[in-house]
């Protein structure tokens, strides 16, 4: 295919439909990269109510001196609001932003296509309709491409491009050199239920809602363990701040495209919160309340604790943690063996084995037994979740938050389910990356990338996997389907192979 965008890219003519949020932000950025560009809403009035919304929010960019008066000046002029499609028929790019409809969008394309040059790239700002669906009865479905946009479009660096069966090879290329050019970071993606974020962010909110329905812990605890490794919001201020009805819809729509696959079953707890109206931030309340004076639940204080008294006091395994416990130990003078060649990782005396999570519960590896979750690389925040058996003692489970205080976490006590709340959630993130890296939706360094600039991840799921090891990840994975059973947490076979190139044994083929 021979398009205009990718011979004249930095000039070429765009055309945006739908002048809402996402639309705007299009708009802008095109015309801050230079194009002109045209914006038009089917609604009356919408398109030049967006550019005089565009013109306020640029006047305090001037103010705070982060914009000139002259570079502002120029990016409006470029934009130009237009009641009539067929005044667009020089567009060289159009980026449509309209409803997530699809009976909508194929409407809008099949207009469009009578109106628009042949060399004209139709590009779809779909957050989730497939774009091969999109493309039937097109006219010259090999032009029509995803380029999903993350709100805010102005602040945010990714933008997905997304192929359909139809969509030419060069199409996609010229619409990823052409998101780079507007300063964005572009990853290509095959078009599946939920393209890269939305379906690899599905596990985040999954665990925490399983956990949560099985009355593991409280909100506000998973929120600080997984923000102390890095993430900016918990899984459940996240979930108030979308929309319990968003989050939710796009669960069923990636449940129902995957048909019905239970590893993305939506949840029940989830569902209640909707029809209940506890919609989050929107209504004034979800997992938490928002209603003016209303207290927010806190986390149990930090307690600080002197190392127990201890003779016969052993390390093991090996790492940084356990690198850091040595010198915390040998530096407030406590005897203890390292066993570097341990087979597993964390902290024994004579009356208590306080082990690093791999899945299992405390329960089931003894009675003077308590799990820690895993920890990755950050500083700052030091909550962390941990569990005792059933079967330990209270003195035991003392002793247990009486070492990890000690070591210097605010530990945060949950109920002994299998790989606690990090270990947990993020096994299943880097399951789920590996699965679509498996099934050519991304590769691993286009996961990396969209993770961490679409939705903020502190890492990749590949930077994870690195961190840890595959045959650590499909233990976790493992212990969790032997405590569900069911399909939701099977291994990947990429996952699978990876743990077969780490251990250097031959991959196995079907």
């Amino acid at each position: 295919m021979n398009n205009k965008l990718a011979h004249d890219a930095a000039l070429a003519p765009v055309l945006v439909v739908g002048a809402g949020i996402m639309g705007a932000g299009i708009a802008q950025v095109a015309a801050q990269a230079g194009h002109p560009v045209s914006l038009y809403d089917v609604r009356p009035g919408a398109a030049q109510d967006a550019l005089s919304k565009l013109q306020a929010s640029l006047a305090v960019q001037v103010t705070k001196g982060k914009m000139s008066t002259d570079a502002v000046a120029a990016l409006l002029a470029r934009i130009t609001p237009v009641a009539d499609l067929h005044d667009t028929a020089h567009s060289a790019l159009v980026v449509e932003a309209i409803v997530e409809n699809m009976d909508a969008k194929r409407a809008l394309w099949q207009q469009l296509e009578a109106i628009v040059g042949a060399d004209c790239v139709l590009a779809s700002n779909t957050s989730s309709i497939s774009i091969t669906a999109m493309a039937q009865g097109l006219r010259n479905p090999e032009r029509l491409v995803g380029m999903h946009f993350f709100n805010p479009v102005p602040l945010m660096k990714l933008v997905e491009v997304v192929s359909g069966l139809h969509t030419a090879p060069q199409v996609a290329d010229s619409v990823f050199a052409l998101a780079q050019n507007w300063g964005k970071v572009a990853v290509h993606a095959r078009s599946t239920p939920g393209f890269i974020v939305n379906r690899i962010a599905r596990p985040y909110y999954a665990e925490a809602l399983a956990l949560l329905q099985e009355q593991c812990t409280t909100p506000v605890v998973l929120d600080a363990c997984l923000k102390a490794i890095g993430f900016r919001m918990g899984p459940c201020e996240l979930m108030d701040l979308i929309g319990h009805d968003t989050n939710f819809a796009v669960t069923q729509s990636v449940y129902q495209a995957n048909f019905y696959d239970k590893r993305y079953v939506p949840s029940l707890l989830q569902r209640e919160l909707v029809d209940g109206g506890l919609l989050g931030r929107k209504s004034g309340r979800g997992m938490y309340d928002y209603a003016e004076g209303a207290a927010k639940p806190q986390l149990a204080a930090a307690q600080t604790a002197d190392f127990p008294a201890h003779s016969g006091v052993h390390l093991h395994g090996s790492g940084a943690r356990m690198d850091a416990w040595g010198q915390l130990l040998a530096a407030s003078g406590v005897v203890f063996v390292h066993d570097r060649g341990s087979d597993w990782t964390g902290l024994s005396t004579p009356t208590l084995q306080l082990r690093q999570t791999d899945g299992r519960t405390a329960s089931s590896l003894g009675a003077d037994v308590a799990v820690f979750d895993r920890a990755f690389a950050r500083e700052g925040s030091r909550v962390l979740a941990w569990a005792p058996s059933v079967r330990a003692s209270a003195a035991c489970a003392a002793e247990a938050q009486s070492w990890l205080s000690a070591l210097g976490y605010q530990p945060q006590q949950v109920a002994d389910q299998s790989a606690l709340v990090v270990a947990r959630t993020v096994a299943m993130l880097i399951n789920e990356a590996a699965d679509a890296v498996q099934q050519g939706v991304c590769t691993m360094d286009g996961a990396n990338q969209a993770m961490k600039l679409g939705v903020n991840y502190p890492a990749g799921p590949f930077d994870w996997l690195a961190a840890w090891s595959a045959q650590g990840v499909i233990a976790v994975l493992q212990a969790l389907d032997a405590q569900y059973g069911g399909e939701r947490y099977r291994v990947s076979p990429w996952m699978r192979q990876q743990a077969c190139r780490q251990l250097g044994a031959p991959e196995i083929h079907a």
